[in-house]
């Protein structure tokens, strides 16, 4: 069917025209007039150029141009309860016909609501925006009413133990990192907010903060009570500064006012060694290969400590949990509260002071004060011990009748079933000669006496060796499990 390019919209004429319309001595037009049904009437309407609209009244057909509807009075609503009207069927583009202009304003309503909508979303997003902002700020404020509690309450229990000159003229000029003001601190750190803590260490909270030119760091608060922390804290602002290895953690700088203490470090996206080998889903991260390389770096670090530094130094305190891995997990020694320098070529001391962590201590430092850089090289075995086992030293294995990782290691050792001490986790990616190496080495550096132990320079040649040229380790350091439970330890 061929498109129709017309249509009609009808409007009302008032009946007192109608009389005059149907007399016939006024009659419209001659040719405009004929008995015709009302569809034919549309069609000759529609056929004729000249013809503007059309009435199909009483059965009789007229057609209407312009000039005979010049004197008539139009309507196109009709709402005359009592039909005061006739219908005048006028002709129009089809373009302008109702139900196209119902899908233009169809149209127009879609774009109106998607407008509308759009317009709700943006205004909600900046309302969240605005409460985000709002409550973050009233975040803050509270972190920073809270702070200023715990300042107020802390100083009333230790103002007597903080000396203000804690730190002398003479040892400021030897640290060889920067002081950042408090109040930077604590912008960085959100008033020390507990969603920023990264950890608890032994003598304070972690936090991660954000400072202007150093970027992310770890921030070290000393524990106010603890008045230990004031002798660590000296001794790490003063040591480690001084101290420039790549499996070292850096100081960036350190802060004081009143009874707070705070040390910046670079801070390390992986955090501590001990979450990767003692939590199952994260042990499956290190394969192999990386745990080699993570105990070939660990090891560089205290050979650096004591044979290539500056000063001579005793870490006291090495242990996974003070292994940090950066971003491409490279290990990094850290605290260093305990550390101790020994003067000119010494390699040991003593102190009545027994500090340190259980399990990881060696014999001669936890039952008799004496320490030495053997001291250092007995941890570093007890965490390859726990690299290549994915177990803690502490743990007591009770179908083993042992009671420690290192009685375990040491009776699979006596038995030839050396390789069963590996983890579960390396079942695809172990290299058995080099775990038989490693535990070779570990077991070397465990020993009772500590003069069978390596020096830290004997120990990274060993474990790049034969197999075969690696001396036969003798019987570790055994501690019975009431022995154990009497030992001092922080």
């Amino acid at each position: 069917m061929k498109e129709e390019k017309h249509g009609f919209i009808e409007g009302y004429i008032p009946i007192s025209y109608l009389s005059t319309f149907l007399q016939t001595d006024t009659p419209v037009s001659e040719t405009t007039e004929s008995k015709l049904d009302e569809s034919a009437c549309r069609r000759s309407c529609l056929d004729d150029c000249s013809c503007d609209a059309y009435t199909f009244i009483l059965n009789i057909c007229r057609l209407w141009n312009n000039e005979n509807m010049n004197n008539v009075s139009l309507r196109f609503v009709s709402n005359d309860s009592n039909s005061r009207t006739f219908p005048l069927n006028i002709k129009v583009s089809s373009s302008d016909l109702p139900n196209n202009a119902a899908k233009i304003s169809t149209k127009v309503l879609v774009a109106g609501i998607i407008s509308g909508f759009c317009g709700l979303v943006f205004l909600c997003s900046i309302g969240s925006i605005f409460y985000r902002r709002v409550k973050r700020q009233g975040s803050r404020e509270e972190n920073r009413k809270n702070f200023e509690l715990e300042f107020q309450d802390n100083g009333r229990n230790v103002r007597y133990l903080v000396d203000p000159g804690i730190l002398s003229a003479e040892e400021r000029k030897g640290i060889d990192v920067p002081f950042i003001e408090f109040k930077a601190i604590l912008s960085a750190t959100d008033y020390f907010s507990p969603a920023n803590k990264l950890g608890q260490g032994g003598f304070g909270p972690v936090y991660k903060g954000i400072l202007p030119g150093l970027g992310e760091v770890a921030v070290k608060r000393f524990a106010s009570q603890s008045g230990q922390g004031l002798k660590e804290f000296k001794n790490e602002v003063l040591l480690i500064g001084k101290l420039q290895h790549r499996n070292l953690v850096r100081l960036l700088g350190y802060s004081m006012k009143d009874h707070e203490m705070i040390l910046l470090y670079e801070y390390m996206q992986n955090k501590s060694l001990d979450r990767f080998i003692f939590v199952k889903t994260l042990s499956m991260c290190l394969d192999w290969d990386l745990r080699f390389d993570i105990i070939m770096g660990i090891a560089r670090g205290p050979l650096y400590l004591h044979q290539d530094s500056r000063l001579r130094i005793i870490h006291r305190d090495l242990k996974a949990s003070n292994v940090l891995l950066d971003e491409d997990m490279n290990p990094k020694i850290s605290d260093f509260g305990l550390a101790k320098i020994v003067k000119g070529r010494e390699t040991e001391d003593n102190t009545t002071r027994v500090v340190g962590t259980y399990g990881y201590m060696s014999p001669e430092y936890a039952l008799d004060g004496l320490f030495s850089i053997k001291s250092d090289v007995f941890s570093f075995g007890v965490v390859i011990l726990e690299i290549i086992s994915g177990k803690r030293n502490t743990g007591y294995y009770h179908n083993q009748q042992a009671f420690s990782l290192i009685s375990y290691a040491w009776e699979l050792w006596k038995a030839k079933r050396a390789l069963e001490l590996v983890d579960l986790a390396l079942a695809e990616s172990c290299n058995s000669i080099e775990v038989l190496r490693c535990m070779i080495v570990g077991l070397l550096c465990i020993q009772e006496d500590p003069r069978d132990r390596p020096t830290m320079v004997n120990v990274v040649l060993m474990l790049g060796m034969d197999i075969e040229s690696l001396p036969e380790p003798k019987e570790p350091a055994f501690v019975s499990k009431r022995s154990i439970e009497r030992l001092p330890s922080s």
